[in-house]
């Protein structure tokens, strides 16, 4: 998985796939979900980042931790 942060667009996409998106949906206002072929989320755009998530530019690498 990838994270990237556009300051300049204030755009977060969190990157889960590699495959060529087929499809995209914007379920909610401002969240677009982007599918392969077989209809597996593919990535995840945040418009407005600064807006939604705490902080958008810091990424922190959670792997194996316990859930809070």
């Amino acid at each position: 998985m990838k994270a990237r942060y556009d300051a300049e667009t204030d755009t977060l996409t969190l990157l889960l796939r590699s495959a060529p998106v087929h499809d995209s949906d914007e379920g909610n206002a401002g969240v677009i979900l982007d599918y392969d072929r077989d209809g597996n989320v593919v990535s995840i755009e945040i418009l407005d980042a600064s807006k939604r998530v705490e902080d958008p530019g810091r990424i922190e690498y959670l792997a194996g931790a316990a859930p809070r």
